[in-house]
Formats: structure tokens, C-alpha cells, sequence
């Protein structure tokens, strides 16, 4: 099996195209959004412009008003949070042949992107068994994943900055999740989590229940905390869960609330369930959401 270069992205940092070798295959990164600082036309247009024709396919499953420019060019999958909960089940036999040889394959830092680079590099099927099933109820956080999935999940978000974990956890998924040894690894990757999902449920005592939104103050605190996990624990107070800090304002919802922050926020693209901005817009977010 011949293994594609890898590079990571998220919808706000992307990649220097000049960077990546050859033809170049995107995965599970969602079109900027006008939060933080970034937006399509600053962030994602450039990118697409940079590959120019080295664009082999970008294949995403997040909302943005922006899809509707690329609905003609076959290269571009782009499909809603609500038709499809997950991205490997869009990387398909069909669509990796049709893309054609690759170089380089960049893909979303989650369970979800690196499982759609795995599969992409399996040429279209799955790592394992299910393996679309466990990216899906992981992406959001409806249902319950496989305890290997869970694992690999729970290494990520311990240690979300470990370039090296993550290309590790590429070639065990592309190897077809056999390698007993390197799955220990990640099992040991993931004990950090376990203080940082105390911290988490710390952290959690503070929400105030205003309307239908429940308000975390995270800026002070007794070390890392598990985000997700936070905004887990507020939407069982509320249908909306909002956890702020020192930089970042994040608001979330249950997949199958029917709630579009994305929307309520006034942003053009991104998960209507989960959305993230600059704290300094606190004051704004917080009257979009009627909370005083």
C-alpha cells in the first residue's frame, strides 16, 4: 500500500498550498466561516486557488453558504452536517478512482478527518468494519461508538497537538486497525484525558442557567479541560451549552436538537451545532442568543 503524504487542516489554518507535493486530496475541512478572524475569502478561497488544478477532490460534510460556487465542479463533494453526520462515508471506491493518483492527502485533525484520509488511502474502504458508523456517532456525539473507536478518540483530544500521534493513528487505521501493539499506544495517549474530564466536570458547577442557554465562565481554572466534554455536561441543563475563556466563545447543541447556531449566529458556513468565535464577541453572541 503506498502511503500519500499527510498534511492537517482546520477551517480557520490551513496549509501553505506552495507546501503540499502534487496532486492533493482534501478531507473533512469545512469552507472558513467569518468566526475568529478568518473567512472563506481570506482563508479557503486562497487555498483553492493556490492548488489551482492540483485539486484532485474536497470532500466536507459542514454547512457553508459558499458550496453553491463549486456545485458544478465535480472535484468538489460538499454535502451538509444534516445529510451526512460524518465524512468517510462520502469517501467512496467510486470517488477515490475517479480522483485519480494523489500525493498528498490533508485532512481535518478529529477521529472523523483522520478516518477519511485512512479510508481514502484504503482506497475507499473502511479501516475496519463500522469504522463509518464509529466516525459518525463520534462527529455527533449521537450514539455510541465502538470502544476501539472511543479510544483512538480519547487520544486525540488528550493530546490534540501531537502531529506524530496522528500520523501513527493514520497508518494503523490504513493498516486496518490490527496492530495490537501501537493500539496500546494510544490507549496510554489517551489517560491524560481523564484529568482533563475532571476538570471538566469542575468546571461544569459554574454554568448559570439563563433561558434556554446554559453560560460556563472557563477563564480561570485548575489546569486543561476537555471542551467537548464541558459543552456535554451543559446540554444537560440546557438545550444550548456556551463555554467561554480567555480566548474563545464556543456554543454547541445536540445534533438532533433542530437548533441552527450557524444561523443564529449570523456566520456563513460551519456546524450548525457547534460553532466557535473570538471572546471578545461574548456580549454580541450572547444577544443573538437572547440571553441577557
Amino acid at each position: 500500500m503506498a502511503f500519500p503524504r499527510i498534511a492537517y487542516g482546520t477551517p480557520r489554518k490551513l496549509p501553505r498550498a506552495r507546501d503540499l507535493v502534487g496532486r492533493v486530496v482534501v478531507l473533512d475541512v469545512a469552507f472558513a466561516s467569518k468566526a475568529g478572524g478568518a473567512s472563506f475569502d481570506k482563508t479557503t478561497l486562497p487555498f483553492i486557488e493556490g492548488l489551482g488544478n492540483r485539486l484532485a477532490m474536497w470532500i466536507d460534510h459542514h454547512d457553508h453558504e459558499e458550496h453553491v460556487r463549486y456545485a458544478d465542479d465535480p472535484r468538489f463533494v460538499l454535502r451538509t452536517k444534516a445529510q451526512h453526520g460524518a465524512c468517510p462515508e462520502l469517501v467512496t471506491p467510486e470517488r477515490v478512482a475517479w480522483a485519480g493518483a494523489v500525493d498528498t492527502v490533508c485532512c481535518h485533525v478529529d477521529f472523523d478527518g483522520l478516518c477519511s484520509a485512512a479510508k481514502w488511502i484504503r482506497g475507499g474502504v473502511e479501516p475496519y468494519p463500522g469504522a463509518d458508523d464509529d466516525a459518525r456517532a463520534i462527529d455527533t456525539r449521537m450514539g455510541t461508538p465502538s470502544e476501539r473507536a472511543e479510544w483512538l478518540d480519547r487520544a486525540l483530544r488528550a493530546r490534540p497537538r501531537d502531529d506524530g500521534l496522528k500520523g501513527l493513528m493514520i497508518r494503523f487505521l490504513a493498516e486496518g486497525a490490527k496492530d495490537a501493539e501501537l493500539f496500546k499506544s494510544f490507549v496510554a495517549a489517551a489517560k491524560p484525558l481523564e484529568a482533563m474530564e475532571r476538570e471538566s466536570h469542575r468546571l461544569a458547577a459554574r454554568y448559570e442557567i439563563r433561558g434556554d442557554v446554559a453560560v460556563c465562565d472557563a477563564r480561570v481554572r485548575g489546569g486543561a479541560y476537555d471542551k467537548t466534554k464541558l459543552l456535554l455536561l451543559g446540554q444537560e441543563l440546557a438545550p444550548i451549552s456556551l463555554v467561554h475563556d480567555e480566548t474563545t466563545v464556543t456554543v454547541a447543541a445536540r445534533f438532533d436538537s433542530g437548533i441552527d447556531l450557524v444561523r443564529l449566529l449570523g456566520l456563513d458556513g460551519g456546524m450548525p451545532t457547534r460553532v466557535s468565535v473570538a471572546a471578545k464577541k461574548l456580549p454580541k453572541v450572547l444577544d443573538q442568543l437572547g440571553v441577557s
